[in-house]
């Protein structure tokens, strides 16, 4: 089933780097998706990397072209890549700028669905296997989409919107043997977090309930792998925060 491509995107760092890693190791082809193309030498073995703004439909489409040629096709995606701007809707310099509001929004949820379409329909052309299935779709949304805190009103609506999307795009799919997952972490030990003070990353550990530390990236790229094996997960979000329920700030 998985001996074509697996596409990840924002495979350049963080979350779909772990990804990217985790899956090459475990034997999968993967190609990694980012702005700019990874360097040959931080590939892992059985990788190759493209670049790509995802905001850009025509260039998504052009590059999952390229992958299909490489790799005979595409049978799976995790889509990770997104970026998470802090501002808050009306602020001390006024209201909340209205360019960043839609780069927030054509970023993680305009990404996501160029991504989830082109690819979706690359899939269906796929040979099914013996359950009848054709690919995989894992995309990544927030526990900001249901606890936002204040600041993340641009953050909390985009992934709001990619967990909003997962179930009907599951139902759709399901004809064509597509399975559709959203997996929604927490507060993970992302380059974001890693610009932090030691001290400042530490309380926010903290906030989880156990284990009361940061996230880390490889048990996310785990449960991404979990997702592509287990044919019964579909249409689901699955919160990955260690109990976490965010406060208001």
């Amino acid at each position: 089933m998985f001996d074509k491509a697996i596409v990840v995107s924002g495979a350049a760092s963080g979350l779909g780097q772990s990804v990217m890693t985790g899956l090459a190791s475990a034997g999968y082809n993967v190609a990694g998706v980012d702005l700019q193309q990874i360097a040959h030498a931080d590939l892992p073995e059985g990788c190759q990397s493209y670049g790509c703004d995802v905001t850009d439909a025509a260039a998504v489409r052009a590059t999952l072209d390229q992958v299909v040629a490489d790799f005979d096709g595409i049978s799976g995606l995790v889509c990770c890549a997104g970026i998470a701007p802090g501002a808050k809707l009306v602020g001390k310099s006024g209201p909340h700028d209205a360019d960043l509001f839609a780069k927030v929004i054509a970023v993680n949820v305009f990404g996501t669905f160029h991504l989830m379409s082109e690819c979706a329909a690359k899939m269906q052309t796929n040979s099914p296997d013996g359950d009848g299935q054709r690919g995989v779709i894992v995309t990544t949304a927030s526990v900001a989409a249901f606890e936002g805190q204040i600041g993340q009103i641009a953050y909390a609506a985009s992934k709001g919107a990619v967990a909003a999307m997962t179930l009907p795009a599951a139902r759709e799919l399901a004809r064509d043997g597509i399975r559709v997952m959203s997996i929604a972490p927490g507060v993970f030990d992302t380059p974001m977090m890693q610009a932090m003070p030691e001290e400042l990353r530490a309380s926010i550990g903290a906030t989880v309930p156990f284990p009361p530390r940061l996230g880390d990236p490889q048990d996310f790229a785990a449960l991404a792998e979990h997702i592509l094996s287990n044919k019964t997960l579909n249409g689901e979000v699955i919160r990955l925060d260690g109990a976490l329920r965010m406060a208001a700030k």
